[in-house]
C-alpha cells in the first residue's frame, strides 16, 4: 500500500503588501512554475485543481485599518479548508502550493474541523524563516496576513481571521513547533513567553535536520496528527533569493529535503503546504527546479511502497506533560475545553 499525494494550487497574494506602489506580488505564479517543472508527474500525484483567490486590490487601506484583504482572506480560507478536507476524506495526502503564507489559515481551519470530528487536537510544524507572529498585542499595527499567520492561527488578532466559524484558536500554542527562524527573530521572546516550541537555525543545524524532525514529532506526541507549513524563505537567500523577504542565516536545500522527509515519514503527518516562492525573481526557472527536486525527494517517504494512509492517534490528554525543548518554559495548564465527541471523519483513529 502507498499513500497518494493530491496537489492543490492555492495561488493567493492576498496576505502580502505590494512589492512596490501599485504592483502585485508574484508568488501567485508559484504553483504554475512548479508544475512546469514536472512536479505532479514526478510525485505521481492526483491533480486536485486550483482554488482561485479574489482580486488583489489593497485599495485605500492604511496602517491602523486592520489586516488588508481580511474579508477576502476569510472567504478564501473557508473554501480552502473545504478543499483540503475533501482530499483528506479520500485518504490522500494534500500538498498545497501557495501563494503566500495566509494559506495557513485555510489549512488551520481544515485541521481544526478535523480535530473536532475525531475528538482530538491537531498540531502544526511551522517551518519558516520568520516567526510571522506579529499581532495587536506586540505591534503598533497589523496589515499583511502573511506576516501574521502564526499569530492568527493561534488565536491572536481580529476575529474575522483568527476565529472563523467561531473556532479559536485553530492550533493551541502547546501544539505548535517552529523550525528554522533566525536566531534574532523579532518575536522570538514572544514565542517563548507563549510556550511555543522553537528551534532556530543554529540549533537546527547543530542537531541536524533528521534529528530535528524526530524532535518535532516528540513535541507533538499529545496530538492526534499534525500539519506541516513550509515557507521557502527558511532557505538561505544565497540559495533561494526568490522570496518576498529574504533573510540571511537560513538552511540549505539538502537540509530542507532531510527535514521534510523526516516530518512526513509517519502516517500522523496529514499534509504539507509550500509558500512564498516568487517566480518573478526566478526568470530562468532555476530556483523552481531546485524546489521541485527538494519537494520530490522530501516527499519520497509518502509514496514509498509500504507507506500507509494518514492515521490519527487517539486524543491525548488535554494538558500535555512537560517536554524537553529548546529554551521552553513549562506550559501553563490548558483550560478545560469543549472537547468534542468523536464523530464522522474520513480518517480512522488508530
Amino acid at each position: 500500500m502507498m499513500r497518494r499525494i493530491a496537489v492543490l494550487d492555492a495561488p493567493t497574494n492576498l496576505g502580502l503588501r505590494p512589492p512596490t506602489a501599485g504592483s502585485v506580488p508574484g508568488c501567485a505564479k508559484a504553483p504554475g512554475a512548479l508544475r512546469d517543472h514536472g512536479l505532479l508527474a514526478r510525485l505521481r500525484a492526483r491533480d486536485a485543481g486550483c482554488l482561485t483567490p479574489a482580486r488583489y486590490d489593497p485599495g485605500d487601506w492604511r496602517p491602523g485599518d486592520g489586516v488588508c484583504h481580511a474579508p477576502e482572506i476569510s472567504a478564501y480560507s473557508m473554501a480552502l479548508a473545504d478543499r483540503i478536507g475533501a482530499i483528506i476524506d479520500r485518504g490522500e495526502f494534500p500538498l498545497v502550493l501557495g501563494g503566500d503564507c495566509s494559506v495557513l489559515l485555510g489549512s488551520a481551519l481544515a485541521m481544526h474541523r478535523l480535530g473536532e470530528a475525531v475528538g482530538g487536537r491537531i498540531g502544526l510544524v511551522f517551518v519558516d524563516g520568520h516567526s510571522d507572529f506579529r499581532h495587536p498585542g506586540n505591534a503598533s499595527y497589523v496589515g499583511a496576513a502573511a506576516g501574521e499567520d502564526l499569530a492568527l492561527v493561534t488565536g491572536r488578532g481580529q476575529p474575522d481571521l483568527a476565529a472563523i466559524e467561531g473556532r479559536r484558536p485553530y492550533f493551541r500554542d502547546v501544539d505548535v513547533v517552529v523550525l528554522g527562524i533566525r536566531a534574532q527573530d523579532e518575536y522570538r521572546l514572544d514565542l517563548q513567553a507563549a510556550g511555543i516550541t522553537t528551534r532556530p537555525v543554529p540549533a537546527l543545524r547543530a542537531e541536524g535536520a533528521a534529528r530535528t524532525a524526530q524532535w518535532a514529532h516528540e513535541q507533538l506526541v499529545d496530538c492526534a496528527g499534525y500539519w506541516v507549513h513550509i515557507d521557502v524563505d527558511v532557505l538561505d537567500p544565497a540559495v533561494m533569493p526568490a522570496v518576498d523577504a529574504p533573510d540571511p542565516g537560513g538552511i540549505a536545500f539538502a537540509e530542507l529535503e532531510i527535514l521534510l522527509a523526516g516530518l512526513v515519514d509517519t502516517p500522523h503527518c496529514l499534509g504539507v503546504e509550500l509558500t512564498v516562492f516568487d517566480p518573478d525573481y526566478d526568470p530562468d526557472g532555476a530556483y523552481a527546479a531546485e524546489i521541485v527536486n527538494t519537494v520530490v525527494a522530501g516527499l519520497a517517504p509518502v509514496v514509498a511502497p509500504g507507506a500507509v494512509p494518514p492515521r490519527l492517534l487517539p486524543a491525548g490528554p488535554v494538558a500535555p506533560a512537560p517536554r524537553a525543548a529548546d529554551s521552553r518554559p513549562e506550559p501553563e495548564p490548558l483550560p478545560a475545553g469543549d472537547e468534542p465527541d468523536p464523530a464522522r471523519s474520513g480518517i480512522d483513529i488508530a
